[in-house]
């Protein structure tokens, strides 16, 4: 658990510092003030990530429960949804470009017998 409450505040660290980084980052000492903020979330003594993450990630997270939960709904039958429109449009192109191909193949293979003689068709084995 104290992993986990680590991990999700150093990502909202890092997600929220991509956009700040280029603002802040002229400060005089900004890079060893961040790693002394990073020291401080993981440091066992100081317990910087469950403090932060008990008092503002997690309260958050639990006002927030039904929009997530309805949002992760929302997204699984999007996927869903998704899913089933590629898939029958890659099925439909498949068996377009299989009867294109089949096509194709039967001009050659008439343009193949064109170019015979007629006592050339005659000496093939007749297979039939």
């Amino acid at each position: 658990v104290r992993w986990m409450m680590y991990w999700i505040v150093f990502a909202l660290f890092m997600a929220t510092e991509t956009f700040t980084d280029l603002l802040i980052s002229w400060f005089p000492f900004y890079y060893e003030v961040k790693m002394a903020f990073v020291i401080w979330l993981l440091s066992p003594y100081t317990r910087g990530a469950s403090l932060l993450y008990r008092r503002f990630v997690h309260p958050t997270l639990t006002r927030k429960e039904k929009d997530i939960d309805a949002f992760l709904v929302r997204a699984r039958e999007r996927g869903y949804e998704s899913l089933l429109h590629f898939g029958k449009r890659s099925l439909n192109l498949a068996a377009t470009a299989a009867v294109q191909a089949a096509t194709k193949g039967q001009g050659a293979l008439a343009g193949r017998l064109r170019s015979f003689s007629m006592q050339d068709l005659h000496s093939l084995p007749d297979q039939g």
